[in-house]
């Protein structure tokens, strides 16, 4: 259970280190920096214990999906949009993702949501009303609209993967394919970045920098991930969903510590909405009948595995 905790505390720190990194370094290079950092250092981890193989075809197709749409595609939006937003708005905005998920599986895949679904996605949606609000946000500002877009964007990228981690049928372990996934989060992250953002020229490489980098790959995401696969296998899927809600409200608190952000009564209002939806959405899966062949990662892991 420490380690879990020490999971929420290290992965909700990342998004002010991560806003502090962006005033230095642009963010796709510092989206390409997280990913080839922390998937450097999960290729030995997992070497290091002889797990490291290449993975079987049956596992590619999820490789793909998490390593372009959960780890590429949301790390890159969600860091472009921080540039043009603040941190608060950012994580709790990016962090939408479960009731994306009810309402892509509605749409996608005919699961009509429940009840209790419709409640969380109720609140939820309210919430990020809320926070997208005119009375909240100065949509006068450079960029407010795209970025507050962007983050949407991101959360949806993330809810898809979700529906695909639930469906497919792994062969190998969440950790196993990690460095994989990284790998693939890497290219193409470090190709938009040549493209769009050109090579950094005037990048100080200097110590405080280093341990922001540090923070944010090796540590915020290669070691979290490891807690999360090595320790979230013990505990229900409701539970480690509770667990992983308390990431943005860190997120949150760090940001108006350490950046001085500030939270109107608005704010508290869509925040408290949007987390009751969450935690709506994750107890509708508890009275979920169980189907036949329901797919597991191995070792009786929750399906759901990835990097916030």
């Amino acid at each position: 259970m420490a380690w879990l905790v020490l999971m929420v505390l290290l992965w909700g720190l990342s998004w002010p280190a991560t806003r502090m990194a962006l005033d230095v370094v642009p963010p796709l290079w510092l989206a390409t920096l997280r990913f080839a950092s922390a998937g450097l250092c999960i290729f030995v981890f997992v070497g290091l214990r002889g797990g490291l193989r290449l993975p079987a075809r049956g596992d590619w197709p999820i490789v793909a999906s998490v390593g372009l749409l959960q780890m590429a595609a949301f790390s890159g939006m969600g860091m472009i949009a921080m540039t043009r937003t603040d941190t608060s708005h950012a994580v709790l905005l990016a962090y939408t993702t479960p009731l994306w998920a009810v309402l892509a599986g509605w749409l996608l895949l005919g699961q009509v949501p429940r009840r209790l679904q419709f409640a969380a996605l109720g609140a939820g949606l309210a919430g990020i009303a809320l926070i997208c609000s005119p009375g909240e946000m100065d949509w006068s500002g450079d960029g407010a609209l795209s970025g507050a877009l962007l983050l949407l964007a991101a959360a949806i990228c993330w809810s898809l993967v979700i529906l695909h981690v639930r469906g497919h049928r792994w062969v190998g372990s969440p950790l196993a394919l990690a460095p994989w996934q990284m790998l693939v989060a890497t290219l193409p992250l470090a190709g938009m970045a040549r493209v769009l953002e050109g090579v950094p020229q005037e990048v100080a490489l200097t110590p405080r920098l280093l341990e922001l980098l540090v923070f944010i790959g090796p540590v915020a995401t290669s070691a979290c991930f490891v807690i999360s696969t090595e320790h979230g296998r013990r505990i229900s899927t409701f539970a480690m969903s509770n667990f992983t809600l308390g990431v943005p409200l860190v997120g949150v608190l760090a940001s108006v510590l350490l950046l001085g952000n500030r939270l109107s009564g608005v704010f508290v209002l869509g925040l408290a909405l949007i987390v009751g939806g969450v935690v709506l959405a994750a107890a509708a899966s508890l009275g979920r009948p169980a189907r036949v062949g329901k797919p597991r990662a191995p070792g009786g892991a929750p399906a759901c595995r990835g990097t916030c």
